[in-house]
């Protein structure tokens, strides 16, 4: 089987998101639905959203639209045909009578579902057709969540479930773990009863929805959203639907029927309106008072809404043992939560599945836990769980584990795939030096680096973590979420408050010379980044050697939101990119005045398609679309430039005050347009004359020193100014610029 063509019926989120993203794999695809114009507002909506679902705009030139009665005939000659229609089984068992009318023998016919199991949707299909028909679960949004559910059962031609995983995971860049006809399959199965087990837990124990979500989130290795604010993301009436359909599918005895109810509150947010983001709020809602938007929190116990309260738990990485033996509610609520998740996945092995890992696994991909259930359990460690955990009766998983006696006891990591992950390659590490912010895994041939820090931010540590690996070729990866959200802001006005200027100009100049270390390192520097890479972690890349680039990647150097300006190398590594570019050598002032637009107005880039045209992304780079493939990729690299050589330095001719004439005539109309105000035309000014050559003229040479110079002392002069301090502030405590 060679998938060449797919038909998608329906048209929905989840259709449009599968259809979307098979564009991204430039597989032609036909859209159906009712009627043709609501397939037509489904590719608007691909087109217009945010983030967006197409690596690039040209690539919805595979997509054609239809309608159900006029073009099915499209399925005669598809090679793979997914229903994404509404969760009704009549609507789609007359869909599917009429896919097998039509489709040709080879083909694959699978439908999305996230509800229904397969024995009831494959009811009314003949033995023949059973053996072509299975569940593909994409999580939505489709490009961006890793895993595929591929939910298959014995009637299933193993072959054709094999070549469907392998087209997946290859041409979709998708986690795909094959599991059994169960209620929930997998992913579901255990993340939504963590997230009813975090709810009810929390009400139990009389924490307010900020303190619940502040503790089921970073601190346990899960997604700052937490849980209420997920069932407001999800929806609070689809999630009761789920629910209910947990609780009609599961057996009474199993745990999940426990919470399945959910708390009496939900029934009255649905029938007022309130459903979560989508609807008039939910457990947060946005309110004005005097005019400004000010986000509310209900309180559980009041039944009224009052100004969220941040929740400072003190808490900067994922330590699980000294989170459930903290002696305060957070620590009783993390235990709580925890055990009961353990507890649960592990009663789901062997009976739903033999590989404990699957479970992991799908938590990681479709939910983005940093660690699944039995990760947990080793993280916190065997003997440290059941000494405090008790009774474990009737858990023949947990207790084969207690009466082995063993200290740790889990094996290989993503038995899902092939492919040499790095959550693979750590097992066998020959040495791991570890600093407070990076980890060095070092190998017989080559090193990684991996960031540790909140978003991966960088600081003193990472940078020494960088300069020590590069005594062996060098890969930069992380499995976090993040490649890097760039320099650690709060451990810059940790220094600013105490009024240590010195030290900032310390560690930045320190970064500047990690940067430039890396460039010219005698051994290849390869980074593989996917998720954030802005700021500095973008510089990181900038002077990387080469970049093997996932395709879910934000790129940019945004510096100028927080009122500084790139000074880890950004601007004149950008800069030297754009000087030797075709428009460039017939103008001197191209390429300034071209970095001066990409770097002042902040532009970012949401994959590597839209970065090349920036410059983020050089001639030095490859696009993956499975983040698996990364380190795989990467050291490839390294095997085949075994004669690696630094590149050569860069110099620049600028024309100093000539161009920068030119730049601040931009800020002036900018200024009077309103578009920025006084610290903007002050940010804009300072990386005018970075980017200008400061005073220099168009006959001189300016080596990469003096632009490091440059860039290191406006930095320095705006990060002294108080409006640039409030900027710095003021995104920090939330997430948002300040415009002043």
């Amino acid at each position: 089987m060679n998938i060449k063509k797919v038909v998608v019926i329906g048209s929905g989120t989840m259709g449009s998101g599968i259809a979307a993203h098979l564009c991204n794999a430039n597989i032609p695809v036909i859209l159906l639905d009712l009627k043709t114009e609501i397939a037509e507002k489904a590719k608007e909506r691909i087109l217009n959203s945010r983030p967006p679902l197409l690596f690039e705009q040209s690539k919805i030139k595979s997509l054609k639209t239809g309608n159900i009665s006029d073009d099915f005939e499209n399925v005669s000659d598809a090679d793979w045909i997914i229903e994404a229609v509404v969760e009704r089984i009549d609507i789609k068992h007359n869909i599917y009578e009429k896919i097998f009318k039509k489709r040709k023998k080879l083909s694959v016919v699978s439908s999305n579902t996230s509800t229904i199991p397969l024995k009831i949707l494959s009811k009314k299909l003949s033995v023949l057709d059973k053996k072509d028909f299975c569940i593909t679960h994409f999580f939505n949004p489709v490009r961006y969540m890793g895993l595929l559910e591929i939910v298959r059962d014995p009637s299933n031609d193993d072959k054709k479930i094999n070549l469907l995983k392998n087209f997946c995971e290859k041409n979709l860049g998708k986690g795909v773990i094959v599991c059994g006809d169960t209620p929930g399959f997998l992913g579901n199965r255990v993340g939504v009863y963590s997230m009813q087990i975090a709810m009810t837990e929390a009400i139990k124990m009389n924490l307010t929805i900020e303190e619940a979500d502040a503790i089921f989130g970073r601190p346990m290795g899960i997604p700052k959203t937490g849980v209420f604010a997920l069932y407001d993301l999800i929806g609070i009436d689809l999630m009761s639907d789920v629910l209910k359909s947990f609780k009609k599918e599961l057996p009474l005895n199993d745990d999940f029927q426990k919470v399945v109810e959910g708390i009496p509150i939900i029934k009255q947010l649905i029938e007022t309106g309130y459903t979560g983001r989508k609807g008039k709020g939910g457990f947060y809602r946005i309110n004005k008072s005097d005019g400004q938007k000010v986000l509310e929190t209900l309180d559980l116990n009041q039944n009224k809404y009052f100004p969220a309260k941040k929740i400072d738990l003190q808490i900067n990485k994922v330590n699980l043992l000294d989170l459930i033996n903290r002696n305060d509610k957070y620590g009783k609520y993390a235990w709580s939560v925890i055990s009961k998740i353990i507890l649960y996945s592990s009663s789901l092995v062997p009976n739903i599945t033999k590989e404990y890992n699957d479970i992991d696994e799908a938590l990681r991909l479709g939910f983005n836990w940093s660690m699944g259930p039995f990760e947990m359990l080793e993280s916190i460690g065997l003997h440290n769980f059941f000494e405090k955990i008790g009774n474990i009766k009737n858990n023949s998983f947990l207790e084969t584990l207690r009466s082995s006696g063993s200290k740790t006891f889990y094996d290989q990591r993503q038995k899902y795939t092939n492919i040499e992950t790095l959550g693979k390659i750590k097992k066998s590490v020959i040495k791991k030096d570890i600093t407070e912010s990076a980890e060095i895994f070092r190998f017989k041939d080559f090193n990684i680096v991996e960031f540790n820090t909140k978003a991966n931010a960088l600081d003193y540590n990472s940078m020494d973590a960088l300069m020590k690996a590069t005594d062996k070729p060098l890969i930069i990866i992380n499995e976090s979420m993040q490649f890097s959200a760039g320099v650690n802001l709060n451990y810059v006005m940790e220094f600013i408050k105490k009024g240590d200027l010195k030290s900032v100009e310390k560690f930045i100049k320190y970064f500047q010379d990690t940067c430039k270390h890396l460039k010219y390192s005698n051994n290849p520097v390869i980074s593989a980044p996917s998720g954030l890479a802005l700021g500095g972690g973008e510089e990181v890349l900038l002077q990387s050697n080469y970049v093997v680039s996932h395709t879910n990647i934000v790129m940019g150097l945004v510096e100028t939101i927080v009122g500084l300006v790139p000074a880890g190398g950004g601007c004149k590594e950008l800069l030297w990119r754009w000087t030797k570019s075709e428009q460039a050598k017939n103008d001197p002032d191209f390429a300034p005045l071209k970095v001066f637009d990409i770097i002042g107005y902040a532009k970012t880039a949401s994959s590597p398609q839209e970065a090349k045209p920036l410059l983020f992304l050089d001639r030095n780079h490859e696009v993956i679309i499975n983040r698996n493939n990364l380190l795989e990729v990467a050291r490839n690299y390294i095997k085949k430039n075994k004669d690696f050589l630094p590149p050569d330095k860069c110099q620049f001719k600028l024309s100093g005050e000539k161009v920068r004439k030119k730049m601040h005539k931009i800020l002036d109309e900018l200024y009077n347009n309103k578009k920025i105000l006084d610290h903007g035309m002050e940010v804009g000014k300072e990386l005018a004359y970075v980017l200008s050559g400061g005073d220099t003229d168009i006959n001189k040479v300016i080596n990469e020193e003096k632009m490091y110079k440059l860039e290191l002392n406006s930095f320095m002069k705006l990060i002294e100014t108080q409006n640039t301090q409030n900027r710095i502030e003021h995104t920090l405590k939330t997430g948002k610029p300040l415009i002043n």
